[in-house]
């Protein structure tokens, strides 16, 4: 059966009861010339704890693309960051979908068969995901929608294409179902220079700004009424789809199986026990800052009401008293906040918890920053590198391998937490939190940049948002390390609970207040606005109005934090001894094969002797040199710089440290016989020698080992020519 849905910019053609027939759900979805294929297939016995496992795994498939796998083994194995990032999303928006109760192990796969590289491979696949899903057995009673709303010409566009999300300032990717908003995801992209498009603050929060405010290119963000907006047209698509896919498929969908559902552990008995005789130690146990110790005292608790008379009359269990005694705990919090104002640790509803931080605290490392709010510790750490140093990866979207110079790695080992778990490679979590980090803070850094930056959030200590910690740290790790970023970017994360017709927003919320809430969300972004936002919504049916007046107070707790770090920033002392030195200057792009040599003979020589890393754009002819001494990186671009020299040409303009900046004109190499002798300048001394000036405006090497007295730049030396090879003259003492 075959089913054209033409929505939200895109036609979708699903082929149900095709393919797949075993699984529980399956349908095969076509949009231009991308093909995914979404099963679900579930067991038939329930796990004994109570949690909702759920396993998806999106995997790319290598023929789609009409390409072999590359390296030495050559079948699809380990699944990419693209691939688990998509895992997430998908994992995440149809997770909330599952009855309360639902305990059997169910696995959802997307395999990605076809791809059209115009084609958002996260949209098609979390609606094939959810078609299947709602297709199935498992009681599942609306499929869920997910769009992209880009911002192109100051107009949003939903679903567009690869090409079309190159040109947009905005990247949101909304999921939902009917008038439910599940999962929210944003960045800012980069725009051209000479582009510019409107932001604003609410005149409220800063009074310094109002109206319209311009952002270039080296800083683009959204003000909240604009996210706010966006959201909302995101939604009026999710109507649209989650309407469209259950009129065609309502009719196929499964009869529910018979389900088990694990009961909620309940006992009003206990639940009245508790409120009489322990409710000032469950709140006492509540204030206590970390998690591990709030657990220790909670079980404490519960161990004492067991050896209680009535507890042993009543034949209370332990499980039933520790369930009973989380969900009192969680009563008590939100009853606290929602009536009171005030948080399990004593704040009010806008207060961040205290901010301490240190930068440029490991000697050796080219940036550092620890961040400490609260009970949550980031050591974040900036390194420099080359093009070289450049991640690199594949994408079936993408013709070739895609470059990427700015890389952020988040790390949470166990003892963040008070777990003695052992280390191992980042899941899914980890990923998605530096993806999230990366995302905030890559705005603020020069798209141009001539370096590679890996930016690595180790997390020391964990008790609410260790993500926006890594941010924070991450923009003041960028400033230590000498990275010239037009503003700062901090993140924070804030809460949502709501009680019958009263709400509370919660700024800076804590692990306690995560789990206990009903939203998270976390936004980051300069002092002109934001530049990221995710959210994870527990209850559907949240008003935009309220959605803003969350966005708002964040602005609020973003511009306090920024505050503290730009009393940071002013005390920054960065390193510049231990800094990697760069060159980045240009020559006729003609001239870049005399550099390269035959077979890569003479960059290999130059790499060798000066040690410097080199690299070059063969097509604008320009010349990239970074070591660690800034002698030796002069050095090899003045050695380069009489490369090119020969048998005249153009000159070249230095940039990104260069000496001078100016453009010159090369001069032709002159011939000198062997011994021919000449008084001259010493021009500059490296660790192997000493560079000499001599007639025709040239530099011959005199090596070090033919120097018996020390010189220094600006010495008269006699010399004589030993040996000439083209631009090459070596040089020793005269008599």
């Amino acid at each position: 059966m075959q089913y054209s849905i033409e929505v939200n910019n895109q036609v979708e053609i699903y082929d149900i009861n095709k393919v797949a027939k075993q699984a529980s759900g399956a349908a095969l979805l076509r949009v231009k010339n991308t093909v995914v294929l979404a099963t679900v297939a579930r067991e038939d016995t329930q796990v004994s704890e109570d949690f909702l496992p759920l396993t998806v795994q999106y995997i790319e498939k290598t023929y789609a693309a009409g390409r072999i796998p590359g390296g030495y083994v050559k079948r699809e194995t380990k699944p990419g960051d693209f691939e688990t990032l998509t895992s997430r999303i998908i994992d995440r928006s149809l997770r909330p979908l599952f009855p309360k109760g639902y305990a059997y192990p169910t696995q959802i796969v997307v395999m990605v068969l076809s791809c059209d590289p115009e084609v958002d491979l996260q949209v098609v696949a979390l609606n094939a995901a959810s078609v299947a899903l709602y297709l199935s057995d498992i009681p599942v009673n609306a499929p869920v929608c997910g769009v992209r709303v880009g911002y192109i010409d100051n107009k949003f566009v939903i679903n567009p294409s690869n090409s079309e999300l190159k040109t947009s300032a905005l990247d949101l990717y909304v999921a939902g179902v009917k008038d439910e908003l599940l999962m929210i995801e944003m960045r800012s992209i980069a725009t051209q220079k000479d582009e510019m498009m409107p932001i604003a603050l609410d005149p409220m929060m800063d009074p310094n700004l109002g109206g319209e405010v311009i952002a270039t290119q080296d800083m683009n963000e959204f003000s909240e009424d604009l996210i706010v907006e966006a959201i909302a047209e995101a939604g009026k698509a999710i109507l649209r789809a989650s309407n469209a896919y259950e009129e065609a498929f309502s009719q196929h969908k499964k009869e529910d199986a018979q389900l088990e559902l694990k009961p909620e552990i309940e006992n009003e008995s206990i639940a009245v026990y508790l409120d009489e005789f322990y409710k000032n130690e469950v709140k006492a146990a509540i204030n206590q800052m970390a998690k591990s110790e709030r657990a220790g005292e909670l079980n404490k608790i519960a161990k004492q009401i067991l050896t209680d008379e009535v507890a042993q009359k009543e034949g209370w269990e332990e499980e039933v008293v520790s369930n009973v005694l989380a969900k009192f705990k969680k009563k008590i919090v939100r009853e606290q906040i929602i009536n009171e104002g005030v948080r399990a640790d004593g704040r009010g509803l806008k207060d961040v918890r205290p901010i301490s931080i240190e930068t440029n605290i490991l000697p050796n490392a080219h940036g550092s920053c620890l961040f400490t709010r609260g009970q949550t510790q980031a050591l974040v750490v900036a390194t420099l590198g080359t093009d070289g140093d450049a991640q690199m990866y594949d994408m079936l979207t993408e013709k070739g391998a895609v470059t990427d110079k700015f890389m952020f790695n988040y790390n949470f080992p166990g003892f963040s937490v008070g777990e003695a778990s052992p280390l191992k490679a980042p899941g899914r979590r980890e990923l998605g939190h530096g993806n999230l980090a990366k995302r905030a803070l890559a705005p603020s850094i020069d798209s141009d940049s001539p370096y590679t930056i890996r930016l690595v959030s180790e997390i020391l200590e964990s008790n609410g948002s260790s993500s926006m910690a890594s941010v924070c740290g991450g923009s003041l790790a960028l400033r230590a390390a000498g990275v010239d970023t037009p503003k700062l970017v901090a993140g924070v994360a804030m809460g949502l609970i709501f009680e019958g017709e009263k709400h509370a927003v919660l700024t800076d919320i804590m692990g306690l207040e995560d789990h206990d809430g009903d939203m998270d969300f976390k936004v980051a972004g300069s002092k002109d606005g934001i530049t990221a936002l995710q959210m994870d919504i527990k209850l559907g049916g949240i008003s935009l109005d309220v959605l803003k007046e969350a966005l708002l107070q964040a602005c609020e707790g973003r511009l306090h934090i920024l505050n503290l770090m730009e009393t940071a920033n002013k005390n920054i002392s960065v390193n510049e001894e231990i800094l990697p030195k760069l060159e980045l200057f240009s020559v006729d792009p003609g001239k870049i094969v005399d550099i390269i040599g035959q077979a890569g003979k003479t960059i290999k020589e130059i790499i060798e002797k000066f040690d410097v890393a080199i690299d070059l754009d063969r097509e604008k002819g320009e010349v990239k040199i970074a070591g660690a001494q800034k002698s030796s990186v002069d050095a090899a671009k003045d050695y380069i710089i009489q490369i090119v020299s020969k048998d005249g040409g153009k000159g070249f303009g230095g940039r990104r440290g260069g000496r001078d900046g100016k453009e010159g004109r090369a001069h032709k190499t002159p011939e000198f016989n062997i011994g021919d002798e000449f008084e001259g300048e010493v021009k500059s001394v490296v660790e192997f020698g000493a560079f000499i000036g001599l007639p025709g405006g040239v530099d011959g090497l005199l090596h070090i080992s033919k120097i018996k007295t020390p010189l220094k730049a600006g010495d008269r030396v006699k010399v004589k020519i030993s040996e000439q090879k083209g631009h090459k003259i070596s040089l020793s003492l005269a008599q």
